[in-house]
């Protein structure tokens, strides 16, 4: 839940993004002596969209970022503000996680249930977040496809992917979008630098039973960081005793797990079962 605080620098230009993108959309729409309306129709959208966006209560889509660009030819000055602006589409708890993970050079993470948002497909996602009824379903959706992009960098993080036999076998989103899921992570293990293995459903009990976590590894030798998921929201923690225990718990895991091959053949093995 947002509190007054939040609420009021979301809107304040100075403090937010989001709100300084709303600031300068204005001041360019106001220059240009367009309303609302004809912007709108540029998108197109509604008109009170646009107004929404000014005063940081929604946040812009890449595609309004981009029409805002081409009409008032400011050079991608809204398309590359974006990415920091999407941020927002996350709960505030959430987003000192995500400005790390861009950091990391190395990024761990463990599953219980579902496949790991770095890993998900925009259908796979959409099915997921939906279950919340989120008015803002879209923004979020979009939010969780950006963070991905640091797969897509040159100089890309390792992602090494550990996650228990149940995440392939949920059929989320239907038995077309759980194929689709599962032939994307088989080609996501032919990268180099992206390691995925599976816990059998034969391992009943693992390190790993507690819930899902991850750790993140800097190349400038800063100290490791756990985040830890939960409800109604996930934890940071950077002492040492708590990375440690993590770091031992994601060994055990490894070694309880299947093999890179052994879990592509799994993934292969399900996937075709779904079509039995």
């Amino acid at each position: 839940m947002t509190t007054e605080l939040e609420y009021e620098e979301k809107r304040d230009p100075a403090v937010s993004t989001l709100a300084y993108f709303g600031k300068e959309l204005k001041l360019c729409r106001d220059g240009a002596r367009m309303s609302q309306q004809e912007l709108a129709e540029e998108v197109p959208c509604h008109h009170t969209l646009i107004n929404k966006i000014e005063t940081a209560v929604r946040i812009p889509s890449l595609h309004i970022a981009q029409t805002c660009d081409r009409v008032f030819d400011t050079g991608g000055t809204f398309e590359r503000m974006w990415p920091i602006v999407i941020k927002y589409a996350f709960p505030s708890w959430f987003r000192p996680f995500v400005d790390l993970e861009e950091q990391a050079s190395v990024i761990r993470n463990f599953e219980l249930v579902v496949v790991p948002g770095l890993l998900q497909t925009e259908e796979y996602a959409r099915a997921i977040l939906s279950t919340g009824r989120l008015e803002n379903l879209e923004d979020v959706v979009a939010a969780r496809m950006q963070r991905q992009h640091i797969l897509h960098r040159i100089h890309r993080p390792r992602l090494w992917v550990i996650m228990e036999e149940a995440c392939l076998r949920r059929p989320v989103g239907g038995r077309d979008v759980m194929y689709r899921q599962i032939q994307h992570l088989i080609r996501a293990s032919d990268e180099p630098r992206t390691v995925i293995q599976v816990v059998p459903c034969k391992v009943a009990v693992h390190a790993g039973i507690a819930g899902p976590f991850s750790l993140l590894s800097f190349e400038d030798k800063s100290p490791d960081v756990l985040y830890s998921d939960g409800f109604p929201q996930g934890h940071i923690r950077a002492l040492s005793e708590d990375v440690a225990i993590a770091g031992w718990a994601y060994d055990l895991l490894r070694a309880d797990a299947l093999s890179t091959a052994e879990s592509v053949e799994l993934m292969d093995k399900i996937a075709k079962e779904l079509y039995a």
